[in-house]
């Protein structure tokens, strides 16, 4: 069994629903699926209470997960029994229509628990996944200090050094990507113990805060001996693969992706976008080298192919706009400065159906920092509503001036507006707060993780066509070297994990051939060691987008509208492409 990375708590949760019942009207047989689906979840949040608490659902607040052998051993059994009743008490011909496409959700996702706990096998191998429920296990409590969340999280808190002893008991020899990863991760976890959960306790009353004051002391230091092991005795023993392996990545893919557009076909297609990407740079960048570089006849200059010609003219151009960016201090207010730019276009060229309520766009929790750049934050899952939140992480600290200065050349005043379209708002932000409007409980539990990925790169082009940002061609260019890039993360994270690309020659392609910086290069390769799937799913779910425009316009002629098609993509909840096409009457 191959046991390598592990995927996030919070990312692995996917499986994190709002409860009750999926139709109004249900068969006898649709009763029967929504029966094991509700003890499913029941036992999911059982297996992981923390996950349980940040999604809403209390009824295992005052636990904490069990990684014991004979823990994962028995729910590895619980899963194969959901499995077999799915097969054997459900007559899958006598579901409504909606209902099959919620029982396939349900038994990828139980092949994708499984695939977690057998071949993953986060809790041997990962040290992020202890270290998100060390926080999470008391920080989603302490949101709510009421009596009974902080009698839950004084349980818990009592509970944390005996977690602890079994997490250092479990771990072997996790990648040490990792566990770097992790030991960057504890003075933000260590601050959390010692004043942000203090701090909120101040205004608390009641015997919870009391029992909860009373556990803090020892479970503080439980998680600052924490910190030592894994700058210790784990860091010396990480020697540990992060490579997903060929099997394994495909599985991932297969488990997440459901799609209707095999791997090998994607393969090809991002062969030649890159060609055809880098040709259109190219037509924008002759016309501008000749004004940039006076001095220079292009028709003298030999750069060996025409592919290196191009690549010249894309990089000369290029970097002559590098040095117009935003400062260092400016990063996350220009984000959000840019956000509301768009936001003022799409409402005055009606460019798109916008989701009710607002986007807050603020600076990320220290804890999150490292693993990914953006984070969006919806609605708890048991929710009923709720708010939408952009978390984005500033430019570290301790970055000396020349890395930071790289990155920022990389996010130039022609780049930040398509990469906030494509990241922040409409984003992901816009899939997600449409499709949840839309969704019944599988749809929710199960999100199609391509279609939130892929939508903000197919609406792109809508921008331009409108006349965003004036028609300027630099504009244009930029955006084009987005979709270059998404192509490129595609291939890398296959080359990574399917493959043994390493560090330096990915950082090396995505620089000459991307046109990258450096340190925007290197900010992509720790995305693709430490989040798996997540660079491939923006690019493989505009291509299956892609499809169906190709489709509807055939099916609809002259009355086909983008802006129609765009909506219609998110009317039904955030379906596979396996089921969305059918769905769409495609």
């Amino acid at each position: 069994m191959r046991k390598k990375l592990v995927l996030l708590l919070c990312g692995i949760a996917i499986l994190a629903g709002t409860g009750g019942v999926l139709l109004s009207h249900q068969s006898g047989e649709d009763a029967k699926f929504i029966k094991i689906v509700d003890g499913f979840l029941d036992e999911y949040w059982k297996f992981y209470p923390t996950a349980g608490t940040m999604a809403g659902y209390g009824k295992y607040a005052d636990k904490l997960e069990d990684f014991s052998e004979a823990a994962i051993e028995k729910r590895g059994n619980a899963l194969d029994a959901f499995n077999k009743d799915l097969v054997t008490k459900v007559a899958a011909d006598k579901l409504s229509p909606e209902t099959k496409i919620d029982r396939e959700l349900m038994l990828d996702a139980i092949d994708y628990e499984l695939f977690r706990l057998e071949s993953l096998a986060s809790q041997q191998y990962n040290p992020l996944f202890y270290n998100e429920i060390i926080l999470d296990s008391l920080r989603g409590l302490a949101k709510d200090p009421t009596d009974a969340n902080l009698l839950a999280a004084a349980a818990r808190a009592k509970a944390l050094p005996g977690f602890i002893k079994q997490a250092k008991e479990n771990l072997q020899t996790p990648p040490k990507e990792y566990t770097d990863a992790a030991i960057k991760q504890m003075p933000a976890i260590l601050d959390f113990y010692k004043s942000a959960l203090p701090a909120a306790l101040q205004s608390a009353g009641g015997e919870g805060k009391s029992k909860l004051q009373a556990a803090l002391g020892e479970a503080t230091a439980a998680v600052e001996d924490w910190g030592r092991f894994l700058a210790g005795d784990l860091l010396a023993k990480s020697t540990g693969n992060f490579r997903l392996g060929p099997e394994g990545h495909a599985k991932l893919l297969r488990l997440t992706g459901q799609n209707n557009i095999m791997i090998q076909e994607l393969i090809e297609r991002s062969k030649a976008d890159i060609n055809n990407i880098k040709r259109d740079m190219a037509i924008i960048c002759i016309s501008y080298f000749p004004v940039m570089y006076p001095a220079i006849d292009l028709n003298k200059v030999s750069a060996g192919s025409e592919e290196a010609g191009r690549n010249y003219v894309i990089k000369s151009v290029l970097d002559m706009i590098k040095g117009d960016h935003m400062t260092r201090s400016e990063w996350v207010d220009k984000i959000r400065t840019t956000a509301a730019d768009v936001k003022a276009f799409i409402a005055k060229a009606g460019l798109l159906n916008v989701p009710e309520g607002d986007l807050a766009i603020d600076t990320m929790d220290p804890y999150l920092r490292g693993l990914t750049w953006l984070k969006l934050n919806g609605p708890a899952p048991y929710d009923a509503s709720g708010t939408y939140r952009v978390q984005v992480q500033p430019i570290p600290a301790d970055w000396p001036e020349d890395k930071a200065t790289g990155l920022l050349e990389e996010f130039t005043s022609f780049y930040l507006p398509f990469w906030t379209i494509e990241r922040v708002y409409p984003g992901s932000y816009f899939p997600a707060a449409l499709t949840r409007k839309n969704a019944n409980i599988m749809r929710k539990l199960y999100p199609s993780q391509p279609l939130m990925a892929g939508w903000p790169l197919y609406i792109e082009d809508m921008f331009i066509y409108a006349g965003y940002g004036e028609y300027d061609l630099r504009l244009r260019l930029n955006q084009l070297k987005l979709m270059l890039k998404a192509v490129i993360d595609f291939q890398m994270e296959l080359n990574v994990h399917q493959g043994n690309m390493t560090k330096e020659q990915v950082v090396s392609y995505m620089t000459k051939q991307g046109f990258m910086t450096q340190a925007e290069a290197e900010r992509k390769w720790d995305m693709i060691v430490l989040n798996p799937g997540q660079a491939v799913y923006p690019y493989m779910g505009y291509q299956e987008i892609l499809d169906l425009e190709k489709q509807a316009k055939a099916a609809e002629g002259q009355a086909f509208s983008k802006k129609a098609f765009a909506s219609k993509l998110l009317s039904q909840g955030p379906l596979p492409f396996r089921s969305l096409k059918s769905k769409l009457g495609l």
